[in-house]
């Protein structure tokens, strides 16, 4: 049977699409595979992520203890909101791209700069306060203690408050001395040393019958696990084997180690793309500025950086979801 060709106004012409299928340029098209590809690349970040907590799910640090500062406020307990700020920001910088988009089609260069150059400092405002997580993620608050088998003991008091571990251990003799890079044969700055040591928290803690420890097993009630003061003395006394405070990634106060890996890579990969779109936003920017794209009597670059940004917008969603509210 022949094959019956589909006229598009050309007598025998097959194919309408001609050099722009679907309606789209070869840049926007580019873009889309682009897109997709880097999605698929976060989307199998995010299922080992998922793989990775289903098996640990008992150790799993709980979301609403570790993301709980707000700058200026110290020692308030305000479990999201920081994040949800981020949030926030970066959306609505993903709106003002909407607007520079939609300024573009019109010809309205003047509007196209404004709308970018919020959508920019949009941007910035979120790198910045990424960066300003990892500080209080890496620096802890209350520090804990790891066990011969990897697990983590914190500390909370007879309410289940959390405790510091400066606010009840002990001031033991230190043989530790402070040596410069050439006097040590090897060296680690101090500042990134426990302030206190394993000797000095057991100490402070057999004098202190208020303070409990808490293990990293969550139970039924979806709360970790805090254990009586016998239970407790025991724990730490035969299974502590050092000071954790803050989280790397080979160490994490706040729990399992795989939690802290995971976010460093998955946000640092993200705050890599949404670094990568500024710098491509204030390129485009200045040709804006210009009268580049005023000249060319189109302004589609600014319509292909949008389809980029929306999508670092769209995958932070994602990361949002899993790792602080799921």
């Amino acid at each position: 049977m022949d094959a019956t060709a589909v006229r598009t106004g050309t007598e025998g012409k097959t194919w309408g699409g001609g050099n722009q299928p679907l309606g789209g340029s070869y840049g926007k098209l580019m873009m889309w595979f682009f897109i997709l590809s880097d999605g698929l690349t976060f989307s199998a970040f995010l299922a080992a992520y998922g793989f990775s907590r289903f098996k640990f799910i008992e150790e799993w640090p709980i979301a609403d203890e570790v993301f709980n500062h707000f700058p200026f406020l110290h020692g308030v307990d305000a479990p999201m909101y920081y994040v949800a700020s981020m949030t926030f920001v970066l959306i609505f910088s993903s709106v003002t791209m909407v607007l520079a988009v939609d300024a573009g089609h019109h010809m309205k260069k003047n509007k196209v700069i404004w709308y970018m150059f919020a959508t920019i400092i949009g941007g910035i405002i979120f790198v910045g306060a990424q960066a300003w997580e990892w500080t209080k993620f890496i620096q802890g608050e209350y520090g804990a203690v790891e066990t011969n088998a990897g697990r983590i003991l914190q500390f909370v008091n007879t309410e289940g408050e959390r405790v510091a571990l400066e606010d009840f251990a002990g001031q033991l003799p230190s043989e530790r001395t402070v040596l410069t890079r050439s006097e040590a044969l090897w060296y680690q700055s101090e500042s990134s040393m426990p302030t206190v040591t394993y000797s000095e928290v057991l100490a402070g803690f057999m004098e202190d019958d208020n303070i409990l420890v808490r293990t990293d097993v969550i139970n039924e009630n979806g709360q970790k696990t805090i254990l009586s003061r016998e239970e407790s003395i025991k724990k730490l006394s035969e299974d502590g084997v050092g000071v954790v405070q803050g989280a790397n990634l080979k160490h994490n106060e706040y729990g399992a180690p795989l939690f802290a890996d995971f976010f460093f890579f998955i946000t640092g990969f993200h705050g890599f793309h949404v670094s990568t779109g500024i710098l491509i936003n204030i390129i485009i920017f200045f040709n804006v500025i210009i009268g580049t794209y005023e000249r060319r009597g189109s302004y589609e670059m600014v319509e292909r950086v949008g389809l980029y940004w929306h999508f670092v917008d769209l995958v932070w969603v994602f990361v949002f979801t899993f790792f602080y509210l799921v």
